[in-house]
C-alpha cells in the first residue's frame, strides 16, 4: 500500500513539474521570437534608411536597389569563381 503511495505521489510531482516546465519554455521561446522580431524589424528599418539615402540611383525604389545589388555581389562572385 505504501509504495502505491509513494508511486501515485512521485507520478503527480512529476506532471506538475512537466507542466511548470512547458509552460515557462513556451513562455521563453515567445519571449525570445518577439525581441528577435523587434531587432530584424529595427535593423530592417535601418538598412533601408541607408540603401535609400545611399546606393539608390535615380528614380530607383529601395527594393529596386536591392535586387540590382544582390545581383551585382552575385556577378561578382560568379567572377571570382571563374578566376
Amino acid at each position: 500500500m505504501a509504495k502505491s503511495k509513494l508511486v501515485k505521489v512521485n507520478k503527480k510531482i512529476a506532471e506538475n513539474v512537466t507542466k511548470g516546465f512547458n509552460k515557462m519554455s513556451k513562455e521563453v521561446v515567445e519571449g525570445f521570437n518577439k525581441m528577435s522580431d523587434g531587432v530584424v524589424a529595427g535593423y530592417t528599418k535601418i538598412e533601408d534608411k541607408f540603401v535609400d539615402q545611399y546606393l539608390t540611383q535615380d528614380g530607383e525604389s529601395v527594393e529596386e536597389a536591392k535586387k540590382r545589388l544582390k545581383k551585382e555581389e552575385q556577378e561578382r562572385k560568379d567572377k571570382d569563381n571563374k578566376k
